[in-house]
């Protein structure tokens, strides 16, 4: 992915977004969008409701399906 470093003007502007948003220039053309980065810390404390004892026996069990299985059972649905 292309970086791009922003002035301290648009910086600061850019700090104050707290979700998704459009970029335009002068004219009001859209430029793209822009999501602020997460903070991982923020979900810390989530509780998802499942133990790692439990996510690691999923993952050692196996099962589910392929993509290929998946993407096949959604075409025989349309």
């Amino acid at each position: 992915m292309t970086s791009i470093t922003v002035d301290q003007d648009t910086q600061a502007k850019l700090d104050k977004v707290d979700q998704a948003v459009e970029l335009r220039d002068e004219t009001g053309r859209l430029l793209g969008y822009f999501a602020p980065a997460v903070d991982p810390s923020d979900y810390a404390d989530v509780d998802t409701g499942v133990s790692e004892e439990e996510l690691d026996r999923r993952s050692k069990a196996g099962g589910g399906r392929t993509l290929r299985e998946i993407l096949a059972d959604l075409e025989r649905r349309q």
